[in-house]
């Protein structure tokens, strides 16, 4: 599953990427919490096309249980962050047009 695999790192460097603006590039707290949803979505992504490209490749109990969790665990925190996102990113709106 070469697409999962593409999938994986995209969502992997997205993650590095909003992590490293989290800490080194932004000053106001509102747009820090909200570039940080952003690294959180992207981290939840990554577990969850991590967790579909196990259950697709191997077969053996273990790895359906475990891969199974990586899905459910992805989706929750996936839908979590977004909740997180929509909150912030009206005040990180806000904020930034304050100054």
């Amino acid at each position: 599953m070469l697409i999962l695999v593409i999938a994986i790192a995209i969502f992997l460097v997205l993650y590095l990427f909003y992590k490293a603006q989290q800490i080194f590039g932004r000053k106001k707290p509102m747009e820090k919490q909200w570039i940080s949803a952003k690294a959180s979505i992207c981290l939840s992504l990554f577990v969850l096309t991590f967790g579909l490209n196990q259950l697709l490749i191997n077969h053996s109990t273990v790895t359906l249980v475990v891969g199974i969790f990586f899905v459910i665990f992805g989706l929750a925190s996936s839908w979590a962050s977004y909740r997180k996102y929509k909150y912030y990113l009206p005040l990180a709106q806000e904020e930034v047009e304050k100054n």
